[in-house]
């Protein structure tokens, strides 16, 4: 099951939760059930859950508890919503905290099926995004001090000469370093360059520094997708 998508069903029901989890079960997915919010925090198999399906209602810590919890804990993971007692209150309150969305049991199978589907698809373009910007974010980290100064510098669009003039060392250093910054950012121009930077950065185009860049910290869109819907190509060795 190590590629196989999991979706984490709370609800504190036996038999909604099992019918949830055999719904679920149609997509061919990973599901694994918990009777409280506290059990799957509980649970270190939780980690490997791409999405939940919440109950809101549920004795101790209730589902919006949770998802609180989750986000205020760093654990940011797509909350579907379910519930029979659903007021607009709740449903705001759910949705200001990010919820994907709000169902009414009994709930429509089918819809919950698209909705966890959609969730899952978007839940890989994020995975493979923090995957792409974190190996940027380690190729920068292994610039030289020099490096990252004509790093940022042709970031900025300043020419070559330019750069050995701001930097005041000559034309053919920083030819040299310009090489060298190719190499260790596995890229083959200084435009293709730009072009991985300002796609997984986006706020670098916005003059964002370098130091900016670290693991973890992408800024970076949700998904790194081409128009035909498949995740752009990028060269992740190394």
């Amino acid at each position: 099951m190590k590629d196989q998508d999991i979706v984490g069903v709370v609800d504190d029901d036996p038999a909604v939760r099992e019918a949830l989890c055999l719904t679920l079960g149609s997509l061919s997915i990973g599901v694994q059930p918990y009777a409280n919010a506290r059990e799957f925090l509980d649970d270190p198999r939780g980690r490997q859950c791409a999405c939940l399906v919440l109950d809101v209602r549920m004795p101790g810590m209730s589902g919006i508890d949770l998802q609180r919890h989750l986000i205020e804990t760093g654990w940011h993971i797509p909350v579907i919503f379910i519930s029979s007692h659903g007021d607009v209150p709740m449903v705001v309150a759910a949705m200001r905290l990010g919820a994907v969305d709000f169902l009414q049991k009994p709930v429509n199978a089918q819809k919950l099926l698209v909705i966890v589907q959609q969730t899952l698809e978007s839940s890989k373009a994020r995975r493979w995004q923090r995957r792409v910007t974190d190996v940027i974010a380690a190729r920068v980290a292994c610039l030289t001090p020099r490096e990252r100064e004509v790093f940022e510098l042709l970031m900025k669009r300043q020419r070559s000469k330019d750069i050995a003039t701001a930097l005041g060392i000559g034309l053919k250093t920083i030819e040299e370093y310009r090489s060298n910054i190719l190499r260790k950012m596995h890229v083959t121009s200084t435009a293709e360059l730009l072009w991985q930077l300002t796609r997984s950065f986006p706020n670098w185009a916005y003059g964002q520094p370098y130091g900016e860049i670290s693991p973890g910290r992408t800024g970076a869109r949700d998904s790194m997708r081409s128009s035909d819907g498949h995740a752009d190509a990028f060269p992740l060795n190394g």
